[in-house]
């Protein structure tokens, strides 16, 4: 896996996780580190977030193969 697919996946999985916040409890974690979603920082994080995601949508195509030993 190439570093930008971690990378991807990552920003991808913790935004995940703040929708989860999100949708149970009312909390946005990204909102409340940052001061808010209208934060210039937190838009950045949204934006990252969705990027990731777009990019990932690519992992599903991929023809990948794994090599056995």
């Amino acid at each position: 896996m190439k570093i930008l697919d971690r990378i991807a996946l990552i920003l991808t999985i913790i935004g995940g996780i703040n929708w989860g916040l999100i949708g149970i409890f009312k909390f946005d974690l990204v909102a409340w580190i940052f001061g808010g979603q209208g934060a210039i920082m937190s838009r950045i994080i949204y934006t990252l977030v969705c990027l990731a995601a777009v990019w990932c949508i690519s992992l599903l195509f991929r023809n990948t193969t794994m090599l056995e030993d």
